[in-house]
């Protein structure tokens, strides 16, 4: 069984005020909280094993774990209030297989968990990480070669930068590499220096809960019907 580890300890500043008495993954889209989301993008493909890396509100995570379905396999582990994002995987090292699986506790997308294992065991790296096109935060203009607007598109995806969307693979020998407390800035480009770092395109949904008014976002997204990280899903999840 693949495990998945969770990153859930951070303090949420960027979401201030609202998470002073509630950690950041605890927020709710469309009533449930963020974290369930992201556990449904996994159970919902096969994937029930999770290590939540809990560190600021731990006691809530716990009280949140276990509210889950008994399929639901899960694991929480305080890795300290103040720890970075590496760090917290460091911490839940023993819990993890040969082979293992980790994201943010508030980035959504249909990402094919199956496709981007394969992708992984098809390389020779010690680690993936999924990529989406950069969602520009503002809107662009078409220009032509006279200097005349044709049209505005208003916040784009920009397919030639890619940015970090979370939804990684790691083998237990990226832990070789395995230098310094932060993940973006200090461990990824380690790996990739060491040439051990691929890259698995993913075009299709994704967005990150960074803002309490991006939770509000999500939401809306989910009134049309199925929310769109889960597009295969017919009816509402059940009753946890």
């Amino acid at each position: 069984m693949t495990t998945t580890v969770v990153l859930c300890g951070g303090k949420g500043t960027r979401a201030y005020p609202h998470t002073v008495d509630v950690p950041k993954p605890l927020l709710h889209v469309d009533g449930r909280p963020v974290l369930e989301h992201v556990l449904d993008i996994y159970s919902d493909q096969g994937f029930s094993s999770f290590v939540l890396a809990a560190g600021y509100r731990c006691e809530m995570i716990v009280e949140f774990a276990d509210t889950l379905a008994p399929a639901i396999d899960v694991t929480v582990r305080d890795t300290g209030l103040d720890t970075n994002t590496a760090g917290r995987i460091l911490k839940c090292r023993d819990d993890l297989g040969d082979v293992f699986l980790a994201t943010y506790a508030d980035g959504l997308g249909d990402v094919n968990v199956r496709d981007l294992l394969a992708f992984h065991r098809s390389h020779d790296g010690a680690a993936t990480v999924t990529t989406v096109p950069l969602p520009s935060q503002y809107g662009t203009l078409e220009i032509d070669d006279q200097g005349r607007v044709r049209r505005f598109r208003e916040k784009p995806r920009l397919p030639e930068h890619r940015i970090n969307a979370g939804f990684f693979v790691f083998d237990q020998r990226a832990f070789d590499h395995w230098h310094g407390e932060d993940l973006e800035r200090e461990v990824l480009p380690a790996l990739a220096a060491a040439g051990e770092l691929y890259a698995f395109h993913h075009d299709g949904f994704w967005k990150s809960m960074d803002t309490y008014k991006e939770s509000l976002d999500l939401t809306e997204m989910c009134r049309p019907g199925p929310p769109p990280w889960l597009p295969q899903r017919a009816t509402p999840p059940p009753t946890r």
